[in-house]
């Protein structure tokens, strides 16, 4: 549960940054296409390198993939995890609001288990 927890953590930061979820949301609202990282520099108006570190967050928690051709990179949104990420924070949502009967002392107060 507290890797869970600390799994949780990590996604959330790297969500946490508007320049990240501006670069989901270009992949996720098109998903027929691939985008290297010269295009979502060109459309988020920042440098290669910023997008670099910014994809490299994102593929560490697995939302990205990407598919080399040539000597050039492209990027394209994993569904399955963005989908798991989801599910896992309306479940944190849904928890926050559940008084805990054992005053948060119990294993079962995470939000990925229900307080019994």
């Amino acid at each position: 549960m507290k890797d869970h927890l600390k799994n949780m953590a990590v996604v959330l930061k790297a969500l946490g940054d508007e320049k990240r979820l501006k670069i989901i949301k270009m992949l996720a609202s098109n998903t027929n296409e691939s985008f290297c990282v010269s295009d979502v520099a060109l459309q988020l108006g920042i440098s290669q390198p910023a997008v670099s570190q910014h994809i490299k967050v994102l593929k560490n928690i697995g939302i990205l993939e990407e598919n080399r051709r040539g000597f050039r990179v492209f990027y394209t949104i994993n569904s399955e995890v963005l989908a798991e990420y989801r599910k896992d924070i309306n479940e944190l949502f849904r928890k926050a609001f559940e008084k805990c009967q054992h005053n948060f002392s119990c294993d079962q107060c995470s939000y990925n288990n229900k307080c019994q």
